[in-house]
This record gives C-alpha cells, sequence and structure tokens, in this order.
C-alpha cells in the first residue's frame, strides 16, 4: 500500500511520465512485497525556481534532470529490502524513461495501519477483515 509522490521539473513529456511512474511501481512489485494493482502515485511538476536541491550533497553531481521520490509505507521493511529498492529502481529509470542515477533520490517513510483510509472514510486496514473484503471473499 505505498503511496509514491513523484517530483520533478516541468517540461517531460506523457510517455516519460509514464515511464519513471511505471518504473516505479515495477521496482516496488520486485523487491518490496507489493501487489501489481497496489498502485497510487502522484507526479508533482514544479518550475526551475520551485524545485530546489543542491546538485552535490551526499551523491551527484546532479543536473536538471533531478527527481525525487518520496514512498510513505504502511509495513516496515527491513534495511536489505529498502536498498534491494534502491538498487533496483535506479536500474529501472535508467533504463527508462533514461535517469542517470545521480538525479535519483528516494526517501521512504513509514506509517501505521490507521493512519491509512482508502475510501468511505473508513480505516481498512484496521479491520480484521479487510483482506477478504479486498478480495471479494466477503
Amino acid at each position: 500500500m505505498p503511496f509514491v509522490r513523484i517530483s520533478l521539473r516541468k517540461g517531460k513529456s506523457a510517455d516519460y511520465l509514464a515511464a519513471l511512474a511505471g518504473a516505479i511501481q515495477r521496482a516496488l512489485v520486485e523487491t518490496f512485497d507489493v501487489p501489481e494493482n497496489d498502485r497510487f502515485q502522484a507526479i508533482h511538476q514544479h518550475d526551475e525556481n520551485e524545485l530546489i536541491f543542491d546538485s552535490r550533497y551526499l551523491a551527484g553531481p546532479r543536473s536538471g534532470d533531478y527527481v525525487y521520490i518520496s514512498i510513505t509505507i504502511g509495513r516496515p521493511r527491513t534495511a536489505e529490502m529498502k536498498a534491494a529498492l534502491y538498487r533496483r529502481l535506479v536500474d529501472l529509470v535508467s533504463e527508462s524513461p533514461g535517469l542517470r542515477p545521480e538525479d535519483v533520490m528516494i526517501v521512504i517513510s513509514t506509517s501505521a495501519p490507521e493512519d491509512w483510509s482508502f475510501g468511505n472514510g473508513i480505516a481498512q486496514m484496521t479491520d480484521p477483515d479487510w483482506r477478504l473484503r479486498a478480495a471479494g471473499e466477503r
């Protein structure tokens, strides 16, 4: 149940944005035990003066193609799973849409089940039968 926020500078094509979002989802499915259809993403495009970053802090050099990826998750993951996600995500976005690894920053935040409502004003994950209902079994 990750929610992904993708921030980058304006000007990329719809195909570029789709490739970026798709690569992120693929990395989550492959390394983070996320179901394929568990996809919630928001792309935020900024003017040059609205996305501010240091071109060399702890990595780099970063270019104007810098992308900030914020992933909010519910269930905690191990340090090994997080490292695998970082590596796989960068590999995939390097392939398509062609981002340089230096231009990709990823931050993972963890939340509790009661912090999520997927709709209807209900915290579905606090209900012990939510998985059955989600699968259509109840």
